[in-house]
């Protein structure tokens, strides 16, 4: 699969599972240790979680899938991309490692590839990015960086980085019902070699049943679904994390990474979502 660089020498693919909605329900949690299995099984490498999803309990079927998958000999630990957050009423100085401290007990992991503040709080970033650092120092995560963070927002945590390691990448939502960032927050990160991590880049799996760019990937071969995926990750430095569960819908997300959009495709996708004209707030779900 496609990649892009991150920071000390790491890779990025392209495509990655969501894990936003599991765990909320005690008798799913079986079902969705296997789709996390299978997913694993199919290739997936880059998988997202958070302390916020069913209150640890996504992390919970994350860590059980992963170490069944490690235990058949499925995939190396260092193949595996994995990525969680912590709530901004925890990311104090001191509540940050104690987040990522449960958060590992849950994920049964020594380390997080990736450990991103899921979203401005109350406590100062330098509290915060402290935190992170020290967190990097300490070898319990490997890269921090944020999420749902808007262009303001990320010139303000540079002047708070400091000499220490720095943001790695900022998770927000974008598809092509929402191509707000793509306006100044997108040439921002690029600028600087960052990732832009996509959340719900199908709305929610709304685009899957939108009748226009239906139309245009029945003619292309592919679902809806698929082409508006295929649509976000030719965006330079973008990277999608759909949520998925049922095994059609991982397999058909996969592939989507390998389409190769040309320029009229592209054009027409313009045509059907237009892309922003002008800074608007950035949205969140």
């Amino acid at each position: 699969m496609r990649t892009l660089p991150l920071s000390h020498a790491n890779e990025l693919p392209v495509l990655g599972l969501g894990t936003w909605r599991m765990g909320e329900v005690a008798n799913r949690r079986s079902a969705e240790v296997a789709a996390v299995r299978e997913a694993i099984g199919m290739g997936y490498r880059l998988i997202d979680t958070a302390e916020m999803y069913g209150e640890g309990g996504a992390e919970t079927v994350l860590g059980q899938a992963i170490a069944e998958a490690l235990r058949a000999g499925d995939v190396r630990r260092d193949e595996l991309f994995i990525v969680s957050k912590v709530y901004p009423h925890n990311a104090s100085r001191r509540g940050t490692p104690e987040a990522c401290e449960r958060s590992l007990k849950r994920l049964g992991l020594d380390m997080i590839d990736l450990y991103l503040l899921h979203w401005r709080g109350s406590h100062p970033l330098r509290e915060t990015v402290d935190a992170m650092q020290a967190l990097v120092a300490k070898g319990r995560v490997a890269h921090w960086g944020v999420s749902n963070f808007d262009t303001d927002d990320m010139e303000e945590l540079a002047q708070a980085t400091g000499n220490g390691p720095g943001c790695a990448a900022n998770q927000v939502y974008l598809s092509l019902g929402e191509r707000g960032p793509e306006f100044s927050l997108l040439p921002w990160l690029r600028e600087r070699g960052m990732p832009l991590m996509a959340y719900s880049p199908i709305d929610q799996g709304a685009l899957a049943g939108d009748g226009a760019l239906g139309e245009l990937a029945e003619r292309l071969g592919v679902t809806a679904a698929q082409l508006a995926l295929a649509a976000v990750i030719a965006r330079p430095g973008v990277v999608a994390i759909p949520k998925a569960v049922r095994s059609v819908h991982l397999q058909q997300n996969l592939a989507a990474a390998d389409l190769q959009l040309d320029a009229a495709t592209l054009a027409e996708l313009d045509r059907i979502y237009p892309p922003p004209r002008r800074k608007t707030p950035l949205a969140m779900i």
